[in-house]
This record gives structure tokens, C-alpha cells and sequence, in this order.
């Protein structure tokens, strides 16, 4: 009778080996968790083209550094134009697209010069003279927006509204802005930044 329990054990064992099939044992590795962690997931290192994340004990407290340089350049790279209400100036960051770039050509030759008039108590527009490149979408401004309407027209906020426009800047510091565009019509002089 022992022997047949024993058959009938030995028969088991290889039943439960062959179905289980061969499972591969995860081995401890130098770049892997230890042996004695109690974890059984398989190391993975960072692909090769992903830079590696600085920690606080990588770099200290300028870990994060090399990321702000990068950012800083971005803006430092941004274009700038200056928007001239009477004797206030503010300077506006320029969107990157086709307007902008020949918005700021325009400025590069000689300073842009449009007479502006109220409009619903929340914009000021005036022609540009000239067409610039459409790439319209409907959007909803805010104050210091600057955009191109119907292609040959320029609109300066100092409230917000809802339509089909072409962003072409925003105003950097909107200390004042309302205040210089004032009620009515004004002259708005565009120039390239330096």
C-alpha cells in the first residue's frame, strides 16, 4: 500500500511540473532589487534615449537646474514687439506663426502705425492695410490680447470676447493698459522689441 502512495505521489508531482510548464526564476542582479527584498519583479533599466530624472542626492538642490535653463532660453528666444499707446509703452510677447513672423517684419522695416476705434466696449480695431497670413480659430480673448481679424485687420483687447481670430500676441504686463487705450479712438504704434 506504501508503494502505491508513493506512485501515486511521484505521479502528481510530475503533473503538477508538467502542467506548471517552465517558469523562469527571477535571479537577483547588481542593477536589480536584492535577493532578500521579498520582491519578484524583474529589474528594467531606463531606455537609453529617456535622460535620467536628477534626485536631491544626484544634484543637491540645483538638480532641477539644467530644466529652468532650458525654459528660460525658450522665452529669451520668444519674439517681443512694443506696443505704444500715447506716451505709455508695453511690450507683448508674439505668438509663433505665420501672422506673427510677418507682423514683425513689417515692424523690422519701420514701426506700424494704426488708428484703433472702440468697438463694444471691449476691443479696439483698426486696418492694417496690408493682408497677413489667416490661420483662424475661434477662441475667446482676454485683456492684452492682440489678434488679426478678417486677415487685414488688427484688434487689441481690454476685455474678452468670442470669435474667429488669429492670435498674434499678448501684452506682458497689463499694469495701466486699460487706462492708455482710454475711450474712443487712439493711435497704437508697433515696433520690433530690441
Amino acid at each position: 500500500m506504501k508503494r502505491i502512495r508513493l506512485a501515486f505521489a511521484a505521479v502528481l508531482l510530475v503533473i503538477c511540473v508538467s502542467a506548471c510548464g517552465t517558469a523562469e526564476i527571477p535571479r537577483p542582479t547588481d542593477a536589480g532589487p536584492s535577493a532578500d527584498s521579498g520582491l519578484h519583479e524583474t529589474y528594467v533599466p531606463p531606455k537609453e534615449s529617456e535622460p535620467p530624472i536628477p534626485t536631491a542626492q544626484q544634484g543637491g538642490e540645483n538638480a532641477a537646474e539644467p530644466y529652468e535653463t532650458a525654459n528660460e532660453t525658450e522665452q529669451d528666444t520668444a519674439m517681443k514687439m512694443n506696443v505704444q499707446v500715447g506716451d505709455k509703452t508695453f511690450t507683448a510677447t508674439l505668438e509663433d506663426n505665420a501672422a506673427a513672423r510677418e507682423f514683425i517684419g513689417l515692424m523690422q522695416e519701420s514701426p506700424v502705425s494704426i488708428e484703433m476705434s472702440d468697438y463694444s466696449g471691449f476691443e479696439k480695431v483698426g486696418p492694417l492695410g496690408r493682408s497677413l497670413t489667416e490661420d483662424n480659430s475661434r477662441i475667446t480673448t482676454d485683456a492684452g490680447d492682440i489678434v488679426l481679424y478678417n486677415g487685414d485687420q488688427i484688434v487689441i483687447f481690454y476685455g474678452s470676447n468670442s470669435w474667429s481670430y488669429t492670435r498674434l500676441g499678448h501684452i506682458d504686463d497689463l499694469t495701466g493698459w486699460e487706462d492708455a487705450l482710454g475711450s474712443g479712438s487712439v493711435t497704437v504704434i508697433f515696433s520690433a522689441a530690441e
